[in-house]
């Protein structure tokens, strides 16, 4: 939690930083407020006393390892954006030592847009077609992304390319097998982990393309326009690697819903009609990227049981008392719900 006296402190610290002569503006900051949307992360408004704004991100008070690693990853990333069409914040400034706010920080352009969650505003909540046109822009954004050879941009040791489809399915089994330490987790985990498990090592793709992957690209980390149907920015790039981005495709559809669906999730906006089905959508990524995508179920398998591996992760830690449990007990619902699209997919055979 950030106080006021920290605030204040931080404030003399960024004025005193040489790096400020360098960022957008004139004058010293005037004021450091703290903007919602990072689950993370603490995002800040730094406003200049010229009126400039800009997003200040930076880690938690108390440092969680490997902090350090994901805002030099998301600041690679980034850079490395700095002269393509992929749509993000600029990045003005990034700090990896904690010589100047106690910790890494970065400084980032401030999109004019929000986040697509709840009751949609103005033209998207009243046009359907703006909802439409929106979800294919979100859809290109992963294409444009999936477009960027990493290694014509200094990206080639972001990851192990090598192999990562063969890694995947026994990473996040690890992960979820380790949460059967707790027996109260045991008594409440799904029986699919497993089977999803063994049905993704055994349909694997032969090969799949080496690109940049965001890694976490879903509705609550992009920003639509307020005055158009437009994709202003993907944003919160601390997961990105490299990999195959057709799981950036799948990880946006792990939040789609349309009829046929297992029961006991909502869409993530509302209102939700108007809104391209799964199919069109990856016929469109396909289309746009040259991408083969007949193996996509493996990929929206694939994306269900990552995801609800992360969820379940939630979950245990509720459980053990290191997060609130009523936050963790909605996770894990929704991770419940994953699994049975997971299982929905894999009866497609």
């Amino acid at each position: 939690m950030t106080t006021g006296d920290d605030a204040k402190e931080d404030l003399g610290r960024l004025n005193a930083w040489p790096g400020l002569a360098e960022l957008p503006g004139d004058g010293p900051v005037t004021a450091l407020e703290p903007l919602t949307g990072g689950a993370q992360n603490l995002l800040f408004t730094l406003r200049r006393a010229d009126g400039t704004e800009l997003v200040l991100r930076r880690p938690g008070r108390q440092l969680a390892s490997g902090a350090s690693d994901a805002f030099r990853r998301e600041s690679r990333a980034l850079a490395a954006l700095a002269d393509t069409d992929v749509p993000h914040p600029r990045l003005h400034a990034s700090v990896l030592e904690e010589s100047v706010l106690g910790g890494p920080f970065s400084v980032l352009e401030k999109i004019d847009g929000f986040m697509p969650r709840g009751r949609l505003p103005g033209s998207y909540a009243e046009d359907a077609e703006w909802r439409r046109t929106v979800a294919l822009a979100l859809v290109e954004g992963a294409a444009r992304l999936a477009a960027v050879d990493p290694y014509a941009h200094g990206l080639d040791d972001l990851g192990r390319a090598e192999g990562w489809l063969e890694r995947q399915p026994p990473k996040y089994l690890k992960m979820l097998h380790g949460y059967r330490a707790d027996a109260t987790y045991r008594e409440n985990e799904s029986p699919l982990v497993d089977t999803v498990a063994d049905w993704l090592t055994a349909h694997a793709p032969k090969s799949g393309a080496t690109g940049i992957v965001h890694g976490d690209l879903q509705l609550a980390n992009v920003m639509f326009a307020h005055d158009a149907p437009r994709l202003a920015a993907i944003v919160d790039w601390e997961m990105t690697s490299l990999g195959d981005p057709l799981l950036d495709l799948a990880w946006i559809l792990t939040a789609w819903r349309e009829k046929g669906d297992p029961p006991g999730s909502d869409p993530q906006f509302q209102p939700w009609d108007g809104v391209p089905g799964r199919a069109e959508l990856v016929a469109y990524y396909g289309e746009a990227t040259g991408r083969d995508v007949s193996a996509f179920r493996w990929y929206q398998v694939l994306a269900c049981f990552r995801l609800a591996a992360l969820l379940e992760g939630s979950y245990a830690r509720a459980l053990a008392g290191r997060m609130n449990r009523e936050l963790g007990e909605g996770l894990h619902t929704y991770a419940a719900w994953l699994w049975a699209k997971a299982r929905q997919e894999m009866a497609a055979d």
